[in-house]
């Protein structure tokens, strides 16, 4: 039997998380108090979806999240729509 440990990896590895994390830090971990899991849950889960639909990204070329999704899915004819 061989183990195979993974490398530990630097943070310029995946420089797009590694933006993430920061941002998700910054913004939600360090600036609230959790009173319990369900807050956490839910100041989390408002920052997701202000990060998503209403925040614009330098990496997306100014638009947000949910606006590229629907551009590429535009462009590409495929919607998240099922024809029964």
């Amino acid at each position: 039997m061989i183990l195979d440990f993974f490398m530990p990896r630097k943070p310029t590895d995946d420089a797009y998380i590694e933006s993430f994390n920061g941002s998700f830090r910054d913004e939600r971990l360090n600036t609230n108090w959790f009173l319990s899991l369900e807050d956490a849950r839910g100041k989390i889960e408002a920052w997701r979806t202000e990060y998503n639909t209403f925040r614009p990204h330098s990496f997306l070329g100014g638009l947000t999240p949910q606006q590229m999704c629907e551009n590429n899915r535009i462009k590409s004819g495929f919607s998240t729509l099922t024809v029964s």
